[in-house]
């Protein structure tokens, strides 16, 4: 059967190995599943009759039957991808002051071009000299390098945030999170490393 094709209630065998394609509930069977994907715990989870699984996590040594409880955009990795989207297309703070600035500059740099064109003109030169020494003026003042930085350093910034497992949901949450002096963590928190331990 075809990924597509599943839809709720559905019931599946999954073989060690093999990926959940959804999320679902074990009817029969018990195995150690690897979701380390999806929520960061390193080791494996044990799950048996009545154990919810999640989409894109790994059965481990036993075969287990699922039944399909959601699919699609209401999966557990549908709803984390989403909210990666959403991370994405927020802005912050300082993107919105970078395209502010960069408006101005570009504004200031469009007019110094335009009079020292209409001065090298008045002052006798040809047109192709007083447009050389215009767009010379234009690209020093460079408006398009500060416009493209901020988003770059960003996009740069949250990949990286990815890398180490950390999700950022807002962007704005992550520009202040440089004043962070304290991460308290409660008693039932998970603390993971990249290895077993």
């Amino acid at each position: 059967m075809d990924i597509a094709e599943l839809k709720p209630e559905d019931r599946i065998m999954i073989k060690p190995g093999e990926r959940f394609p959804a999320d679902g509930r074990v009817l029969e069977g018990a195995t150690d599943v690897n979701e380390s994907a999806l929520t960061g715990e390193s080791q494996p989870v044990i799950k048996r009759a009545g154990n919810e699984v999640m989409a894109g996590s790994i059965n481990g040594s036993g075969a287990v039957t699922v039944t399909v409880t959601k699919m699609g955009k209401d999966s557990y990795l549908s709803q984390v991808i989403q909210l990666v989207r959403r991370a994405q297309k927020s802005r912050s703070k300082t993107q919105n002051l970078a395209d502010k600035a960069a408006f101005v500059l570009t504004v200031v740099a469009l007019a110094a071009g335009s009079l020292i064109l209409a001065a090298w003109l008045i002052l006798g030169e040809g047109f192709a000299f007083a447009v050389e020494r215009a767009v010379t003026v234009m690209v020093t003042a460079c408006s398009h390098a500060l416009g493209l930085a901020i988003p770059l350093v960003v996009a740069v910034s949250t990949s990286l945030a990815a890398k180490s497992g950390l999700l950022v949901r807002e962007r704005q949450a992550f520009e202040t999170a440089k004043d962070i002096s304290a991460v308290v963590f409660d008693k039932t928190g998970t603390l993971t490393e990249e290895r077993f331990g």
